[in-house]
């Protein structure tokens, strides 16, 4: 393993590509996110922190560290930011419904921010922030909504997520690299 000085010897960050799953190995034989690492990050035991449906894409963390991946999953530590495409109409009001919370068969999922920020034919593109993440959280929380103007279900046909806390993802789509000292104590100063 070849760890610059600079660099964090405790927590890595994968743009991950629609396709591939997060888990360490996959009896249907679909790609994992391990496919898109280095061996070593599989037998040094690194372990994805948190996770991305296959369908979703974007920013995801590894650590060997278990304290860190609980710190940085565990409810309300920390922010992650999403930029989203849905079907459908968002409105003021669909806004505000995320922010105070629907309920859903999982329990309650809201957002602490949701920005509208494009629009193309019957489709938004948001930007949205959660401070937990459980299952299929955003897409679950947009289903529950219905199109004013349609009085179908609104659906998110995109998910990218791009920030984790003050860490922004900066890499190509299918790339790695560790994060540096300095990313790495930004990242863990307030939790």
């Amino acid at each position: 393993m070849n760890i610059e000085l600079d660099n964090s010897k405790k927590l890595l960050a994968l743009n991950k590509p629609k396709g591939y799953i997060v888990t360490r190995s996959d009896d249907l034989g679909r790609k994992t996110v391990y496919d898109l690492l280095p061996d070593w990050v599989f037998s040094d035991g690194w372990m994805p922190i948190g996770r991305l449906d296959l369908e979703s894409k974007g920013l995801l963390l590894f650590t060997r560290d278990g304290k860190i991946g609980n710190l940085l999953t565990k409810p309300k530590n920390c922010i992650k930011v999403y930029e989203i495409w849905v079907r459908g109409h968002v409105t003021h009001d669909h806004i505000l419904k995320t922010i105070k919370g629907v309920e859903s068969p999982y329990g309650l999922l809201k957002a602490l921010e949701v920005e509208k920020i494009g629009m193309a034919k019957a489709k938004t593109k948001l930007r949205v922030k959660i401070d937990e993440g459980k299952n299929r959280h955003i897409r679950r929380l947009f289903g529950s909504l219905k199109d004013p103007k349609f009085k179908t279900s609104l659906k998110v046909l995109s998910l990218s997520r791009v920030s984790i806390g003050d860490f922004k993802l900066d890499i190509k789509s299918g790339e790695w690299r560790f994060l540096s000292i300095k990313e790495e104590k930004a990242l863990m100063k307030n939790l």
